[in-house]
């Protein structure tokens, strides 16, 4: 098993296999417009212009179950992640990351890297770091800025 057996619907509401990002560094991310992590937005899209070209995407998935920071549409969504942070990566439609019906990329994810006290994800900007094989590197925490993580992605591109 891999990230790449899993589909998402892009916020744009097309249907995405993610087996389309084979062979690249992934850094995929539960997302809110709302949350006193939304700033993150901005170093997630500078990490993406600095590695995209060298085979690395951050894919972005709003979730509205931590306190209801994402309520807007997908529309409403896209439109304040790129007027707000110039926000030019993938991003997908709205999704449950925990629970009975959490996506069942995100049910994979948490079951490769388990969090500090449980596999659920506890709250908005946790990222996952995906290999080139598709294959979860490493979780971390909503806490820890994309920018820290330049070395871990280097390493991997």
């Amino acid at each position: 098993m891999s990230v790449y057996n899993y589909k998402a619907k892009t916020i744009q509401g097309d249907e995405k296999s993610l087996a389309d990002y084979n062979g690249k560094v992934l850094l995929i991310v539960n997302t809110a417009s709302e949350c006193g992590f939304t700033p993150q937005f901005q170093e997630l899209q500078e990490l993406y212009e600095k590695y995209n070209t060298k085979g690395f995407e951050v894919l972005g998935f709003p979730c509205n179950q931590f306190g209801e920071q994402d309520p807007g549409s997908d529309t409403e969504i896209v439109q304040f992640c790129k007027k707000n942070y110039g926000v030019t990566f993938p991003m997908f439609s709205k999704v449950d990351v925990k629970g009975e019906n959490a996506h069942p990329l995100f049910s994979y994810l948490t079951s490769e890297k388990k969090g500090l006290l449980t596999e659920q994800i506890k709250w908005n900007f946790t990222k996952f770091l995906i290999d080139k094989n598709g294959q979860v590197v490493e979780r971390f925490a909503p806490q820890k800025k994309p920018a820290t993580l330049e070395k871990q992605i280097e390493a991997l591109l």
